[in-house]
């Protein structure tokens, strides 16, 4: 659901002296939550109709550098301002920060005009204005994984990663015991989350030690990814409060099981009818779902970068570790990248398992919507169900093995460049490449370091 409070409502808590502070945000393009705190009198005075920032905060990268060759923003434009316009329906209280509002908001050029193309909500709403255009409503959910550990983020720094050590001291995937004894958070960050108005449906132990997972019910694709971004905001709040913290990489160690973010799909009529369902089918499924799955599978490396955006993300696909290595469909089948769930029934859907949880969840969702759009349109043929053990099957479509392959694959993709335009495509995929030549970078630097320590 959309965010629970509005303008009304905050000037009555203001006024009771609940609320005090206001959180404007935008998404970049990490995923991350960027903006400022308004004193709550300000913004219900006017600051609710914009603020303004830097131009560069998509144009940065995990560590918030100013990556030159963005044709968006750059020292030689000068790095100006993006119109932040705050989108009412997101906004809601956060329980877990004393007297705080949140308001999501939109990247905006100057004049408040036009969105700013790159800019990741932007990209989802035009893919969503898509499909509604084709006659269908595009419902997601996302799950996401992390790791819990004992130490607090300010005690991890300076070489402190060495010390890190997860919540749990063994597997807990299922495992209520386990879970039990970390209830004092998760509880916490599951009625935080229901407070905030995100639907929470449970949290679960997941497949390693100190690992974890939320899901929260399925949504409209926009409701979906903002929902998404906000429990992965009070994972990080709550835990920091309580002197822990978390990881949502993809993969933070080669010996642990990687952290997901699966994305399920499915389209709705406009009348409210579940578009993918046709009982006659022997997994239940319509043409409409068929061209839709063909589509993503055709496409399927070709959205890989927005799937996995980081040289880490490829860690993960591991033989064995419940994270796919192959881009093709089965029912009911973990070990297949692309999962049918729900057949014969009118819940049937796709799941994609590619994602990581290092995700951007609106570049994620608009790149499946796109592809699976594509699909219909060229009433694309699905091709023959995969079963049993994709892990050990040969000569079948993979999944990129790194990110380089991935972002070639990005760059030359006209799917994406007729959807999204040249503009996002060039934006990601010099992204992908900034992320590769860091990574070069620091692996070069440890390198010649250690020889140095050598000699």
């Amino acid at each position: 659901m959309p965010g629970n409070l509005t303008l009304d409502a905050l000037r009555e808590l203001v006024d009771a002296g609940t609320i005090d502070t206001v959180l404007v945000a935008a998404v970049d393009m990490q995923g991350r939550l960027m903006g400022k705190r308004f004193h709550a009198a300000f913004f219900l005075n006017g600051g609710h109709k914009e603020t303004h920032c830097c131009n560069y905060l998509l144009a940065v990268d995990m560590e918030m550098t100013t990556v030159p060759g963005y044709k968006s923003a750059g020292w030689e434009q000068g790095y100006g301002d993006y119109m932040m316009k705050p989108d009412l329906a997101t906004m809601r209280v956060l329980p877990w920060l004393p007297g705080t509002v949140l308001v999501l908001a939109d990247l905006m050029d100057h004049a408040g005009k036009e969105d700013i193309s790159v800019s990741p909500r932007a990209i989802l709403k035009r893919q969503v204005a898509r499909a509604r255009a084709m006659g269908f409503e595009p419902m997601m959910a996302t799950e996401l994984e992390f790791y819990i550990f004992e130490n607090a983020y300010e005690d991890l720094r300076d070489g402190g990663l060495s010390r890190l050590k997860p919540i749990s001291g063994y597997n807990e995937d299922y495992h209520i015991f386990q879970t039990t004894k970390e209830e004092g958070l998760m509880r916490d960050v599951r009625n935080g989350l229901y407070a905030a108005g995100i639907p929470v449906e449970n949290t679960k132990g997941e497949a390693d030690a100190g690992q974890h997972e939320v899901n929260y019910r399925y949504s409209d694709a926009l409701d979906t990814a903002d929902n998404h971004i906000v429990v992965k905001q009070a994972v990080k709040d709550i835990a920091h409060a309580k002197g822990k913290s978390v990881t949502f990489m993809a993969k933070y160690d080669h010996r642990k099981a990687g952290s997901s973010a699966h994305v399920h799909q499915s389209l709705w009529t406009k009348d409210g009818k579940a578009a993918f369902y046709d009982h006659d089918d022997a997994n239940g499924m319509s043409e409409v779902m068929k061209h839709f799955l063909a589509g993503q599978l055709a496409h399927a490396q070709e959205i890989t970068a927005f799937l996995a955006p980081y040289v880490n993300s490829y860690k993960r696909f591991t033989i064995g570790m419940f994270a796919p290595t192959k881009a093709v469909w089965s029912a009911d089948n973990r070990t297949a990248g692309f999962r049918v769930c729900g057949a014969h029934t009118k819940a049937v859907r796709v799941e994609c398992r590619i994602p990581g949880s290092d995700v951007n969840p609106y570049l994620a969702c608009a790149a499946l919507l796109a592809a699976g759009l594509a699909g219909i349109e060229g009433k694309m043929e699905l091709e023959p169900e995969m079963k049993g053990d994709m892990y050990s099957a040969k000569g079948i479509r993979e999944i990129p093995h790194n990110l380089r392959e991935a972002a070639d694959l990005l760059n030359g993709s006209a799917m994406l460049r007729a959807a999204f335009g040249d503009d996002v495509v060039d934006h990601y995929t010099h992204a992908a490449r900034w992320e590769i030549a860091e990574s070069d970078r620091v692996v070069t630097d440890f390198e010649v370091q250690r020889l140095l320590e050598r000699a």
